[in-house]
């Protein structure tokens, strides 16, 4: 397995289906339907914010995002999203997915989401993936990597743990939670 920077443009396609394989249930209910959800998440990807795991045959695996300041894996604009929903639509859109954006900071690393390809799970993708978001937080000259982990995703919790993340704080989404499907998100910060 290889680690590398970024994706190719005729990847587009695979990049958000995975994310939205994996991210879609939480988002579902604003970002959706499916196929306006998938469509905006391609159009948006920045592949300068990702991290992809790749086999050695060059197939994708998983990809771990993060965000800066200049921008992250899945962002876009006010008119991007108009582009796909509408300006009316959008609004109330952009109003709950700014509930659930987090904010770059100048002392922590933010990994932003990573993904894993359901055939590649359980095979060390993921931790892989989480050592190259510390080595690319070292290179920034950052000393510790922040993120945040769904109470709903028991699995990445226990990846987090084992790799040396500890929980700092939990945010409970209240009545949030009919609408993105988990109760609670926990920040988790590792020194490096």
């Amino acid at each position: 397995m290889k680690i590398e920077h970024g994706f190719h443009e005729e990847e587009r396609r695979a990049v958000a289906a995975l994310y939205w394989a994996v991210f879609g249930p939480k988002l579902n209910a604003v970002m959706g339907p499916m196929d306006r959800g998938l469509a905006f998440v391609e159009d948006v990807l920045d592949p300068s914010h990702a991290l992809c795991a790749r086999d050695d045959d060059g197939q994708l695996l998983g990809v771990a995002g993060f965000k800066t300041y200049e921008g992250a894996l899945v962002g876009g604009t006010a008119r991007d999203m108009a582009n796909h929903y509408g300006w009316i639509s959008s609004l109330w859109r952009m109003g709950l997915i700014s509930l659930l954006e987090r904010d770059t900071e100048n002392k922590r690393f933010l990994m932003d989401g990573i993904f894993v390809s359901e055939h590649a799970r359980g095979k060390g993708v993921g931790t892989a993936l989480l050592n190259a978001i510390c080595d690319e937080a070292r290179t920034r000259g950052y000393v510790e990597v922040r993120l945040d982990v769904i109470d709903s995703n028991p699995r990445a919790r226990a990846l987090y743990d084992r790799e040396g993340f500890i929980a700092t704080d939990t945010h409970h989404l209240g009545l949030l939670r009919h609408i993105f499907g988990f109760q609670s998100a926990t920040t988790m910060i590792k020194r490096i």
